[in-house]
């Protein structure tokens, strides 16, 4: 496939996260299929940051490609439909070097559905909140014993160091979601016991807290972040 020039080196273009992820996998210098990009992200980025599907894996390396930071070709064996691979270009690494080193610092976006649940609890019943977070529980055991077990499959390749640390760290993280989870569970009975001694909210079915409070907290918020005069 042919590709454009080079992006030069000192002007890394605005590419996604994902995008650098990509070519994150490929700065360890191997020759790897779409397919072996996405079996690889499952084993070790999905942990800590995006488990992408394969048509955005595709996605990425096209873009990539267009801005030669890999290059592909089409392996044919023994007659059967060729795949392609990819491989990543002096360029591509120096590009990858310099966004690890010199880009902007991202804080982490947290979109939690299950926290957003429990945010609206008013409108459920306190033992389906309890039986939702038991099932988030049996979600984070189970990739904290995945991150657990990756973590172990990567001490057998000393280039792989830094992706075993950040394994290890996945694995503390998922163990600190369960506790923070367990936790919510016995916090529920105290939320439902404050609850319960607000006003029922008319035809609502649920209470309500009267109009305009949240400026109020939010001025007072305000007042207590801006100290003393």
């Amino acid at each position: 496939m042919a590709s454009t020039e080079p992006t030069p080196e000192s002007a890394i273009p605005n590419l996604p996260a994902t995008s650098w992820a990509v070519l994150g996998m490929l700065a360890f210098d191997e020759e790897l299929s779409g397919y072996d990009l996405k079996k690889w992200a499952d084993w070790s980025i999905r942990f800590f940051y995006w488990s992408p599907s394969f048509s955005q894996v595709y996605s990425e390396l096209k873009k990539l490609e267009k801005h030669g930071y890999v290059t592909s070709r089409v392996q044919n064996d023994d007659g059967v439909r060729g795949r392609r691979l990819y491989k990543i270009t002096e360029p591509g690494t120096a590009a990858v070097r310099r966004w690890s080193n010199e880009a902007p610092i991202d804080p982490p976006v947290l979109k939690h559905g299950v926290m957003l649940r429990i945010w609206l609890g008013h409108l459920n019943k306190p033992d389906r909140l309890k039986e939702i977070l038991r099932e988030h529980i049996e979600y984070v055991v189970s990739m904290q014993a995945r991150a657990a077990a990756d973590a172990r499959g990567a001490e057998a390749e000393p280039a792989w160091a830094y992706s075993q640390i950040v394994l290890r760290w996945s694995e503390r993280y998922y163990a600190a979601e369960r506790d923070l989870a367990e936790q919510l569970i016995a916090d529920i009975d105290d939320a439902e016991d404050i609850l319960g001694q607000a006003k029922t909210g008319g035809g609502a079915g649920f209470p309500k807290p009267a109009p305009g409070v949240w400026r109020q907290v939010e001025q007072q918020v305000e007042r207590h972040e801006a100290g003393p005069d």
